[in-house]
């Protein structure tokens, strides 16, 4: 008389035999990887879009800094206008030292989360350039 039979799911019966259509290219065995084995990841393209991303939005702040210098340099070069323009840059400089970090830490077989001090650096920074840049448009 045989024992219990353990449930049988989407995927098959889990780590105590193949599932419904044999072992798989992944599990030679039949098994599937249980919460205590070692799984390898791929992580495919995901680190590298990341990477692209942080490359686009370090070049939109680049151009949005250049046509704040500009602005300040069109309308005249008060001490308010280099002022803000200066800002604008710096504003710039800060973005690209937290971009260049992630991108940096990107490179890692499995990246760390972006920690609350980088995302906050970031996003002061970016609010910063608008700020700056709206301040030179009035």
């Amino acid at each position: 008389m045989a024992g219990p039979q353990p449930p049988t799911g989407p995927h098959g019966p889990g780590p105590h035999g193949p599932g419904p259509h044999g072992p798989g290219p992944d599990d030679p065995d039949g098994r599937e990887p249980v919460a205590h084995e070692p799984v390898s990841r791929d992580p495919g393209l995901q680190p590298e879009r990341t990477r692209l991303a942080w490359r686009r939005t370090t070049l939109a702040c680049a151009v949005a800094a250049s046509l704040a210098a500009r602005q300040a340099l069109h309308n005249g070069t008060g001490p308010v206008s280099v002022l803000c323009a200066v800002f604008a840059v710096l504003a710039w400089l800060g973005f690209l030292g937290v971009a260049a970090r992630r991108i940096r830490a990107m490179t890692a077989p499995r990246p760390p989360a972006l920690s609350p001090r980088a995302a906050a650096a970031a996003a002061g920074c970016t609010l910063a350039l608008v700020a700056f840049g709206a301040a030179l448009a009035r």
